[in-house]
């Protein structure tokens, strides 16, 4: 088993964001168990939390941007990828302005704060989607692409053609994600000249200047150009080397922009949610089709693993039986709707119930036709979910539970007399203050059944 890790400790970084010109402090800080990434702007009242999620993208000019409930964050994508690169599940990042900071234009520092905060295990597994059969998104309008296939590693290709002299086609590679540190992590960011001079004229990159940035001089630089970016970027003397770089910046690597692509493909992906098991091959990738794909991706996975089912040994010693649920729940028969119990963790828990034609709702439920009643398989799924949160509490016989909300119901088939119903929930969030936010899922003759996201309260009834 392969376990979820986030970091030890906290660590600060300041900066400016590269279209805002905004100084910027980020916060990287530990994250619970199934948290995944999650940014937080301290600088807004409530401190709202915008989840690294692709369905939150609202535009991909210059940058990946996100947006929950007016709430923006803009340019995270060298960032995620250096969460990525460090193998990191979940982890808050703090932030008081919309836009991360640019720092060099790559991911260098980020890993390099990351590693000092110290990656650390936890007690959960991880996640991972592992890819069986070919996945593709294509951009009609640029002929850009993205493919996934199976594969043993995250392992990724990117192919970049830009059609200009100073820039051609240039591949780069990951064979897997223990690459990104040294081999991709400090690729920098790039523009040309002629994309520069419109971003200046628009009065955007704020904050870059030709320390963050390649500029790839693909045209003959006017004497009234180069006295712009002189007053833009507040200095002296600007030249074009031989490599027909702007200024006084050496490359890493000779395919520094398609290693910097394929960074970029990282932090997009990195919306997801999910680690991937697979071979990704980027062809031309932008922040458009490499986050379109993302949506795509995450749709598939989500749908996936609700219409995945468990296995589950109904023969094997239960973690509770009935007699030790009615020490924990309150309910008897024949409203008591839980026979055992699993499985029980920190964070999820596994019952089954025998439905018999002996119910006493199928007395007046379609007689003659019995189906079992979607409200019970609700409130027997939230049993389940009440023996998860009372378990936390040493006196579990003086509490009652309570439900506060119910979101997603879905009813996919009919329950009959006759199946077994297993019940999966799952936290969406820590137990706090003894409310439980859960996902949970029914399963009969090995399908889903039922799914509904559950919030209930345990309080003391002494």
């Amino acid at each position: 088993m392969v376990k979820q890790t986030t970091i030890g400790n906290e660590i600060s970084l300041k900066g400016v964001g590269l279209h805002t010109g905004q100084e910027v402090t980020m916060t990287f800080k530990p994250a619970p168990i199934n948290n995944g990434i999650t940014f937080v702007r301290v600088d807004l009242e409530g401190e709202p939390v915008i989840e690294a999620d692709a369905n939150y993208v609202v535009n991909t000019q210059r940058g990946t941007n996100l947006e929950k409930k007016g709430v923006k964050i803009q340019t995270p994508e060298h960032v995620l990828a250096a969460v990525v690169g460090c193998d990191i599940d979940n982890i808050i990042i703090e932030l008081d302005a919309s836009e991360l900071p640019i720092m060099d234009g790559s991911s260098k520092y980020f890993v390099e704060a990351l590693e000092k905060a110290e990656i650390v295990e936890q007690n959960a597994e991880r996640r991972v989607f592992e890819v069986k059969e070919v996945i593709s998104y294509t951009d009609e309008a640029t002929g850009s692409e993205i493919t996934v296939i199976p594969h043993d590693e995250y392992y990724v290709t990117a192919m970049v053609d830009f059609g200009t002299k100073v820039l051609g086609t240039q591949n780069a590679t990951m064979k897997n994600i223990k690459e990104f540190k040294t081999e991709i992590a400090d690729s920098r960011t790039f523009s040309f000249l002629h994309e520069l001079e419109a971003l200046l004229n628009n009065g955007l990159i704020k904050g870059g200047d030709l320390n963050n940035a390649i500029v790839y001089v693909d045209k003959e630089i006017s004497s009234e150009t180069m006295e712009n970016l002189k007053k833009a970027f507040d200095k002296d003397n600007i030249s074009v080397k031989p490599n027909g770089i702007l200024d006084n910046l050496t490359l890493h690597y000779p395919n520094e922009a398609a290693r910097h692509k394929l960074l970029d493909v990282l932090g997009d992906l990195a919306l997801i949610g999910t680690k991937i098991k697979g071979k990704v091959i980027a062809n031309k990738p932008g922040h458009f089709v490499n986050t379109q794909f993302a949506k795509k991706m995450s749709k598939i996975i989500k749908l996936e693993e609700r219409n995945q089912v468990p296995k589950y040994d109904i023969n094997q010693q239960p973690a509770l039986d009935v007699n030790q649920i009615m020490g924990l729940l309150p309910h008897r028969p024949p409203f008591l709707l839980v026979d055992k119990i699993l499985e029980l963790s920190d964070t999820h828990v596994v019952g089954l119930k025998n439905v018999t034609m002996n119910e006493p709702f199928f007395v007046g439920h379609f007689p003659g036709a019995p189906v079992m009643p979607g409200v019970l398989q609700i409130e027997a799924m939230a049993q389940a979910g009440g023996v998860l949160v009372l378990s936390t509490v040493p006196d579990p016989e003086n509490y009652l539970t309570y439900f506060m909300k119910i979101d997603n119901v879905r009813f996919k088939h009919p329950v009959l007399p006759g199946d077994t119903l297993f019940f999966k929930l799952e936290l969406l969030s820590p137990i706090r203050r003894g409310i439980c936010h859960m996902q949970g899922y029914a399963y009969a003759n090995g399908r889903l059944v039922t799914e509904a996201e559950l919030m209930a309260q345990i309080v003391k009834s002494k």
